[in-house]
């Protein structure tokens, strides 16, 4: 393959290419907003809604960044691996509303990797006097946006979508850096269409990575 020069990322040595392949998407699709909001200051507290593909390399970064994450799901399951796995320094429940309650006014960001249409009011709450939500999913219904609480906490909320070459050399560094890759399922070619059935049913954690070049015959001559 040939390529403009401008637009080739260099992956370190260091960085195993099945698990930095993601990251030129859900990788700089999380570390951007991060960055531009200014949520990656040493101290801070951010929500990390949603722990898929998205959501599980944003608690990386984070975490790498120096900031105290909370990862945010509807599903209890994914606790101990929010914990153990991604070190997110805790988690919530967003149905349980003694949970929400409790953890109201303590977040500086929230970034939210939820593409399912839900209520972002929740989210909202868990800010402090102005704390930002940065949306990164795109929901088949648009969200409902209720002003009077961004009115009352001077809160805000933005959105962000991928980012250039420039900052993905960046994010790519920094992961190298830090030991960060997206976890994994390394498939054939040919379970390409088992593959495309079982993300539809979001049976996987948390990217499918296809080994082209084990796996693609070479042409006879």
């Amino acid at each position: 393959m040939v390529a403009d020069e401008h637009f080739v990322i260099r992956i370190p040595d260091n960085l195993p290419l099945e698990g930095a392949a993601p990251l030129l998407c859900a990788g700089i699709t999380t570390y951007s907003p991060l960055r531009y909001y200014g949520l990656d200051k040493p101290g801070m507290h951010v929500g990390v809604v949603g722990l898929g593909g998205l959501g599980h390399v944003a608690v990386k970064f984070a975490k790498a960044m120096g900031v105290r994450v909370t990862a945010i799901s509807t599903s209890p399951s994914k606790k101990e691996e929010a914990i153990k796995r991604l070190k997110a320094d805790s988690f919530l429940v967003n149905r349980k509303q003694d949970q929400m309650l409790a953890a109201m006014g303590t977040m500086d960001g929230i970034i939210d990797t939820v593409s399912a249409v839900h209520p972002i009011l929740p989210s909202i709450r868990l800010l402090k006097t102005n704390g930002k939500l940065v949306v990164l999913g795109a929901p088949e219904k648009p969200h409902e946006l209720p002003v009077f609480p961004l009115l009352m906490g001077r809160k805000m909320v933005g959105g962000s979508n991928i980012g250039g070459v420039k900052e993905t050399q960046e994010m790519i560094d920094f992961s190298a850096k830090h030991n960060i890759t997206a976890e994994v399922e390394v498939i054939p070619i040919d379970y390409v269409s088992t593959a495309m059935e079982r993300l539809a049913k979001a049976d996987v954690r948390y990217r499918f990575v296809i080994d082209v070049g084990n796996t693609l015959k070479p042409p006879a001559f």
